[in-house]
């Protein structure tokens, strides 16, 4: 970062709250070097940052619309949602030129938000995903998948991939090391919220903690089978919704307790304390699990027909 103070948009995509949350130690990072950091997001990713960040500044400002399947493959899920998608990239594109006409900025970091880049302020994306798995019967498009992806990247002035860049060590496997690297992308290490939280003390009231994200209708859906995986286990469980509200709000089924939301302190103690960690094959997952050293004693769930996931859980050897 330059010396002078800059005014910073931070913009993170609402598939879930992974996008957000691996966006904190940045903007974390940014208030300490003396940044000031405006937050462009919505939903339940925006009342994330706001918990997290109350006092910065944020603009609501709606991601592509997609909704998954509760069917084993989300293909059609995904071709219905295409027309939105292009529709938000070129809307959000035009949005981000407005508002740079209205007000100065100096810089814009995206996150995975493919419109958030014009050639008149230093622009930074930020993707673990360089390419695309694609699901067996699309294989083929897989290169080409990669090659579009690449030109919106080129876009950007910089693009920063959260994995260590040795692959011996990567998290992300052939999402950031397959292809190569676009002359813009350089490896700043993994990215989580819970990077400054690994000396909190355990909470250890639950032997079972589910913290549940992604996108509706798969994120209800596993909910459900996990109340009922649960309740009548003898024992105690803890379900975190992922549904960041001002309030926790919390319900009991049987032995089974549920909360919206938990501020990170809390998340951490009672993932710290668990024995057994069940959670989405999300990336953004995998990162705050490593990072609170939790990773051995995860089951991993992936999205069904969410190839990304998929692959993240073979990678890690977890079925």
């Amino acid at each position: 970062m330059r010396n002078k103070s800059l005014k910073i948009l931070v913009c993170p995509l609402n598939w879930g709250l992974g996008h957000a949350s691996r966006c904190v130690p940045i903007i974390q990072q940014l208030i300490n070097e003396g940044h000031t950091p405006i937050l462009v997001a919505d939903g339940y990713p925006l009342a994330l940052l706001r918990q997290e960040f109350p006092t910065l500044r944020t603009i609501e400002y709606p991601s592509y619309s997609i909704s998954y399947s509760k069917s084993s493959t989300q293909i059609f899920a995904m071709l219905r949602s295409f027309p939105a998608i292009v529709s938000g990239i070129l809307k959000e594109y035009f949005w981000l030129n407005k508002l740079l006409k209205q007000e100065h900025f100096d810089q814009v970091i995206s996150d995975n938000r493919f419109g958030m880049w014009n050639k008149n302020i230093h622009s930074i994306y930020i993707t673990h995903q360089l390419m695309v798995k694609m699901p067996l019967l699309l294989k083929p498009l897989e290169p080409f998948v990669w090659w579009i992806h690449r030109q919106f990247i080129l876009q950007y002035n910089e693009c920063w991939v959260p994995d260590f860049e040795n692959q011996n060590n990567s998290l992300s496997g052939d999402l950031s090391h397959l292809y190569p690297l676009p002359k813009n992308a350089k490896f700043i290490e993994p990215l989580s919220r819970f990077s400054s939280h690994t000396n909190v003390t355990p909470n250890c009231d639950y032997a079972f903690v589910a913290v549940l994200s992604g996108i509706e209708k798969q994120r209800s859906k596993l909910e459900l089978q996990l109340i009922k995986r649960f309740e009548k286990s003898g024992t105690k469980a803890l379900i975190v919704r992922g549904l960041p509200v001002e309030k926790e709000l919390w319900a009991s089924y049987g032995n089974v307790q549920m909360v919206s939301h938990l501020p990170t302190e809390a998340l951490a103690a009672v993932i710290l304390g668990a024995k057994l960690i069940i959670a989405r094959s999300g990336y953004s997952s995998l990162m705050d699990l490593k990072a609170l050293n939790c990773l051995h004693k995860a089951e991993l769930i992936p999205t069904p027909g969410q190839t990304e996931q998929i692959y993240l859980a073979s990678y890690h050897k977890i079925d």
